[in-house]
């Protein structure tokens, strides 16, 4: 079937919802997340650990005072401007690299984000690393307290964006930074919620409670619709993702898209 631009699929309700294909697994058959009854896949298929290449992942469970010890330290410096809809503008290209932590002040728990050309660069520089790609409006130590803590981040964010449909687009940011969000990062998400909505309503809106996952492990029309619309400046602008964080959610995801990080503060 010929897939049509929204504003037709709508007039002649000949939409292909059809999700894409499951990516090839080529680190062993089992998913890498934490499976909830909404993700649609048990134990059996999907779990918290997996090696690929060579190297672990193994995202073990995070305590409060995990949380806590992120949640303590302070970045300096301006933030990620995302006072404008990146949606709005052609897509932006993708920083390459590795996003690294520099220490300022160990006893006030100071510290800022600096991108780097590779893992050695920013090792040789004295920074530890907190996710792949380079850093965005979600890379803060605050941000990935959220990532961590909320295993099905997505139902949370979902949820914000329904109780903002009657309001503006600054309750759904609000409602965001209620979760733990910084500022920046709750805009992106806010942004992607709003122009998921403009490109995926017609699929998204029956699946609202749908399992996440397809028997065969593939993502469900929703999401995979969400991922290929705007997943790609999503990521762009966010920087920190969970795949590219090594964080285990409900969406299950192949181990050879994901990458290991220590998360130790």
């Amino acid at each position: 079937m010929r897939t049509l631009p929204l504003a037709a699929c709508l007039a002649l309700a000949a939409c292909d919802t059809r999700p894409s294909p499951m990516p090839a697994n080529t680190c062993g058959p089992q998913l890498f997340g934490r499976p909830v009854a909404q993700s649609g896949l048990g134990a059996e298929a999907c779990g918290p650990s997996c090696a690929c290449g060579g190297g672990s992942v193994d995202s073990s469970e995070w305590s409060d005072e995990r949380l806590d010890r992120l949640r303590a330290w302070r970045l300096v410096g301006p933030p990620v401007d995302v006072s404008s809809d990146p949606y709005a503008a052609p897509a932006p290209t993708p920083t390459p690299g590795v996003c690294g932590v520099v220490i300022v002040d160990a006893a006030a728990r100071t510290y800022r984000l600096q991108t780097y050309r590779d893992e050695a660069e920013a090792a040789d520089a004295g920074a530890r690393l907190t996710h792949a790609d380079g850093c965005g409006a979600c890379s803060t130590l605050a941000d990935l307290a959220v990532y961590g803590r909320e295993v099905d981040l997505g139902r949370k964010v979902q949820d914000c964006g329904v109780k903002a449909l009657g309001g503006t687009f600054e309750t759904n940011v609000s409602c965001l930074e209620g979760l733990g969000f910084t500022p920046a990062c709750a805009r992106i998400w806010a942004y992607n919620t709003r122009f998921t909505r403009s490109r995926c309503f017609a699929v998204c809106f029956p699946l609202l409670e749908a399992a996440y996952h397809l028997p065969d492990g593939g993502l469900n029309a929703c999401l995979d619709c969400d991922e290929r619309e705007s997943g790609p400046v999503f990521k762009a602008i966010a920087g920190r993702t969970r795949r590219n964080t090594g964080i285990a959610s409900a969406i299950c995801r192949p181990c050879a898209e994901v990458r290991a990080f220590a998360h130790d503060w």
